[in-house]
């Protein structure tokens, strides 16, 4: 078996002499007495780093076929192509040796069984393996060394190029330029990666393709969600020069194979960071400030951005009974916004938990904004604003002395140590570790100073926040601005709004804190529903309850009008209105019947017969009645007309006593 391999798709691509030389070893087999049909080129690794082993297939096909006992030699054209890790080369020997199976290279041929063999080849792959590692050392270190000047030269995103000297500069061509551009501006207006995807609909942007047959060639596609976060973050377009950004992690799985992953690393942890390194598209604040809305925008680590939709606290409103959040739920055909505790759903919800509609919660806390958004309230804050920035700027230029001093302070400790003489080893030393000591307190002065210009907070001109102050309101209210805009205004100063529990149903509690740490606490009315608010009062009810079965229809009329009470719809009360409380509420009426008189259900409970019947001998004359003013059905009864009604029962076919009930003799009928 031969095995070529070769550690980059660079080399394969460029350094071609060695693979030729691999795939020449065939011949070599061949001279030393293998038939041509039973050499095998084994080259599946071609491009692999032959550090990890189980990551390669051919390395793998290997192993298995001298396990096998299959494979009489395995040819290489040295220890390094078939393995840079010990671990690994030494599990090829071992099984060589126990299966008899030769290794070559371009030195001799090893039998392992042979202890002398086995112990130079062990030898040649402890060598093959500190060679990888010095080899990485100085590569490293020389990467290092000129990153830390900034002149290690990386592939550049899109936008940025190369120039003739080597500098970083803007893209000459105007339209890669623009979309660059496109896309701060975008998101400044959406504040949101989505939101620029959405900007770019229907749009193309650039990629600046590396390495392969596309390399160095500019292409035009989709502008994903991806892409434009990679675009947001990274700090090439701020005109920063950052190494270091990601580190690799090796990770072995359940089959023995390692996975590669590449994790990224804090801002603070990254080994250089150049600012004002060349030209870019955006400055370093306002990086900076991307940066925190990006992560102010991540929902999974349980930030609450500002979203479409009408209500004015989504996101940042609060449960105080149970300390769940409250989501936004719309009801109805008119799609009327209400704010619902999600404490059910967590299973911690209260006998306190409730919910509001959300009109309710948004005017006060609109209204509670806008009273502090005012031109005195803006100059205070000014005030306060300048007082931090002068203390920070007295802080920026203490950290500014004290780096000077730092660098007197090298520079002193570099100059004693480049006088002394370097055969007095006992003072060198000593000026050595001093100097190494100024170095990096140097190196902790410029950090100092970075972070001290880093935190002054940027502010607009004074004159433009009072304009702004004076028009907050006309802004506030007017059609053409957007619930995203006053979300995000109302964000800017206060920080979440809770719902608090409160023992009348009717108000509503809602404490306000402010991203100062101040708090505010604003009880309103809760809003009533349109069907609740046309209810009848419940004075009216409590009055006819109490007197209807004693006074008349209208005789309650007068009561209630004259009490000043009305309808659920504002109107005065009649008839028909004090008769639908009667009805809804079972109230009795008055008995209207004289004495002697029944009515019509009695006088048909006292014959056995139906209700109808008695209707249909009213009807059609058969039997007297009085009716009363509210028209309600008397009949005069006596025992002539009790005699005379059983009469026509018993002559009727169609009418049958149901029950049987006693005459006013007291007989039996």
């Amino acid at each position: 078996m031969i095995y070529v391999r070769q550690s980059t798709m660079v080399q394969v691509r460029d350094h071609t002499e060695s693979t030729t030389r691999q795939y020449g070893l065939a011949g070599d087999a061949v001279r030393l007495g293998w038939p041509r049909e039973l050499v095998e080129v084994v080259d599946a690794d071609l491009g692999v780093s032959g550090r990890f082993g189980a990551d390669r297939t051919g390395f793998r096909e290997v192993i298995t076929r001298v396990c096998l006992g299959e494979v009489g030699a395995v040819f290489g054209l040295e220890v390094s192509r078939l393995a840079r890790s010990s671990a690994e080369f030494a599990r090829l020997l071992e099984l060589a040796r126990l299966t008899d199976t030769l290794v070559v290279d371009t030195d001799g041929v090893y039998d392992l069984s042979d202890i002398n063999d086995r112990m130079l080849l062990g030898l040649k792959g402890s060598m093959s393996e500190i060679e990888l590692h010095l080899l990485m050392g100085r590569l490293q270190g020389a990467k290092r060394a000129a990153a830390n000047r900034g002149d290690l030269r990386h592939p550049l995103p899109v936008g940025l190029v190369y120039d003739d000297e080597g500098l970083i500069v803007p893209d000459p061509d105007e339209q890669v330029r623009a979309a660059i551009t496109d896309v701060f501006a975008a998101f400044a207006a959406t504040g949101s990666a989505y939101g620029v995807v959405t900007a770019f609909t229907g749009r193309r942007f650039p990629l600046r393709a590396y390495g392969g047959v596309w390399d160095g060639q500019l292409r035009w596609g989709r502008l994903t969600h991806a892409r434009v976060v990679g675009v947001l973050h990274n700090p090439a377009y701020a005109g920063a020069y950052a190494y270091g950004q990601h580190r690799t992690r090796r990770r072995v799985r359940p089959d023995g194979s390692v996975a590669t992953e590449y994790l990224p690393v804090p801002r603070e942890q990254w080994p250089v960071l150049i600012q004002d390194h060349h030209p870019g598209y955006i400055t370093w604040t306002q990086y900076l400030e991307i940066e925190a809305k990006l992560v102010a925008n991540r929902t999974n680590a349980g930030a609450r951005p500002p979203r479409e939709g009408q209500p004015l606290c989504q996101g940042i409103i609060g449960c105080g009974s149970c300390g769940s959040r409250m989501s936004t739920r719309y009801q109805g055909k008119e799609c009327l916004a209400y704010y619902e505790c999600l404490g059910r759903r967590d299973g911690v919800q209260t006998a306190a938990c409730r919910s509001v509609a959300a009109r309710t919660v948004d005017e006060a806390v609109a209204d509670l904004l806008l009273s502090r958004l005012d031109p005195e309230q803006i100059q205070r804050a000014l005030s306060v604003a300048d007082e931090v920035v002068e203390r920070q700027t007295r802080a920026h230029r203490a950290a500014q002395l004290a780096a000077e001093r730092a660098r007197y302070e090298a520079d002193r400790a570099e100059r004693a140590f480049s006088q002394v003489d370097p055969d007095n080893r006992l003072v060198a030393r000593t000026l050595e570790s001093k100097w190494e000591a100024t170095l990096a307190a140097l190196d902790e002065a410029d950090k100092a100073v970075v972070t001290a210009r880093d935190s002054r907070p940027p502010l607009p001109g004074r004159d433009s926040l009072l304009r702004l102050a004076e028009n907050v309101p006309g802004l506030w209210h007017d059609p053409a601005t957007r619930p995203k805009d006053r979300k995000r205004l109302l964000r800017t100063v206060i920080a979440d709004v809770t719902l608090l529990p409160a023992e009348d149903r009717g108000v509503c509690r809602i404490g306000v804190r402010w991203h100062t740490g101040a708090t505010e606490e604003i009880t309103v009315a809760r809003a009533v529903h349109p069907g609740t608010a046309r209810r009848t009062p419940r004075a009216a009810v409590d009055l006819v309850a109490e007197l209807g079965p004693t006074h008349s229809n209208e005789q309650l009329v007068d009561l209630l009008n004259a009490a000043g009470i009305r309808t659920g719809n504002d109107r005065p009360f009649d008839i028909d209105a004090v008769q639908w409380v009667r009805h809804i509420r079972r109230v009795a009426t008055p008995r209207p019947q004289a004495e002697g008189e029944l009515s019509v259900k009695e006088v048909a409970a006292r014959l056995g017969i139906s209700a109808d019947a008695v209707y249909t001998w009213i009807t059609n004359a058969q039997l007297e009645v009085r009716r009363t003013p509210t028209n309600r059905i008397c009949v005069p009864w006596t025992d002539r007309i009790e005699a005379a009604c059983r009469r026509r029962i018993a002559n009727s076919v169609h009418l049958k006593p149901t029950t049987t009930t006693k005459s006013s003799a007291g007989g039996a009928v």
